[in-house]
């Protein structure tokens, strides 16, 4: 197995291997993520001074200065002739270790990731909230890096995108993009959402929503004639809910509540699964689209009930994770395996994939 030696040369065989992520860990072997597998780079074991040296040597000054006052940083680095990648650089027992990933130069559209129609129409709003949803490294940066896209160059507007760090980078098309990044333009989500607001923005893109502050800024801003979207980290709509209203005091939740349910527009969660018909990854995922029933259950809190309405909407754009799940088995895209050990319901899963072979024969 070939040894490399320099940060440059792991980022580029990584890439050169198809991979998404590149993962620098004391006590193994440098690896990347190939088609969701760890696949070592080389033999040798990293130790703590030459993988504490690989990652400082892609760090500025300020930067180290950062690492070592939070233990932790995120930031945006470029290699010429490889591309951009997102780094996290943290500490593990002690010892300085990161990962890195990949970003794309060009910003697929949202039809050729998998979604619907129905989330290029909640691009269409004029204002509201839309979430995107799903745990770490389901894909939602890119779904909002497609849709601010897909928004610039539908609609003469400003978007404003908050961001930590800047991953895709946008140029100017019909509508303006301002990227700022948490840490680099403005201090924290909070921060920027309160300057945003006075920018004249139309659109604002919100990488993640981690902290109450930042959750009450979005809501007024859905309030008050904006569109925005943002991604959570939740497994599902419903979750997503539940997440917003009980970050906020007992006293306030019934006023967010009434926020919420009024000004949602719509939820995309999302996973990424192994695919059964070529390499690499697709997507699944269930889309919910907010209509009088849905606003109610939010503002009854019966948001256990969510899941039912959504099997009834399909005429609404609506569909389930086991929709997709069901999809993506009949065509061939994922195993009957997969589609098993991520479903909620095992015996429709099985039912729509005898219908599809009794249509078939």
């Amino acid at each position: 197995m070939a040894q490399f030696h320099d940060i440059l040369d792991y980022l580029s065989v990584t890439r050169e291997r198809g991979g998404s992520d590149l993962h620098l860990s004391v006590g193994a072997p440098p690896a990347a993520r190939i088609n969701g597998e760890l696949i070592p780079l080389e033999e040798e074991d990293l130790d703590a001074a030459t993988c504490r040296e690989l990652i400082l040597t892609m760090l500025k000054e300020t930067q180290r200065a950062k690492l070592e006052k939070d233990w932790e940083l995120d930031f945006g680095v470029d290699v010429v002739n490889v591309g951009r990648f997102r780094g996290n650089a943290h500490f593990c027992r002690g010892n300085l270790e990161a990962a890195f990933r990949y970003i794309p130069h060009e910003i697929p559209d949202l039809l050729s990731l998998g979604h619907s129609k129905t989330v290029e129409n909640f691009c269409r709003s004029r204002d509201g909230l839309v979430l995107v949803t799903g745990m770490t490294g389901a894909g939602k940066t890119t779904t909002l890096a497609s849709m601010t896209k897909r928004i610039s160059e539908e609609r003469s507007c400003v978007i404003v995108t908050l961001e930590d760090p800047i991953e895709y980078i946008f140029d100017h098309r019909y509508g303006l993009v301002k990227q700022r990044q948490i840490g680099q333009d403005t201090v924290s989500f909070a921060a920027g959402l309160r300057s945003a607001l006075r920018q004249d923005p139309d659109v604002i893109v919100i990488s993640e929503m981690r902290d109450l502050e930042t959750m009450s800024a979005a809501l007024t801003a859905a309030t008050t004639g904006h569109l925005v979207i943002a991604s959570l980290h939740t497994i599902d709509a419903p979750k997503a809910f539940d997440r917003i209203i009980d970050g906020f005091p007992a006293e306030q939740q019934a006023q967010v509540t009434t926020q919420l349910a009024n000004s949602l527009v719509g939820v995309v969660t999302q996973k990424l699964l192994p695919r059964a018909d070529k390499p690499g990854r697709v997507m699944a995922s269930d889309v919910l689209v907010a209509n009088m029933g849905i606003r109610a259950l939010i503002r009854d809190r019966r948001t256990e009930q969510i899941p039912g309405l959504m099997q009834l909407g399909g005429n609404l754009g609506m569909h389930t994770f086991d929709d997709s799940l069901a999809h993506l088995l009949v065509n061939g895209h994922i195993t009957m395996e997969e589609a098993l050990a991520n479903c909620n319901d095992r015996e429709f899963i099985q039912a729509r994939l005898q219908s599809s072979l009794r249509k078939r024969s």
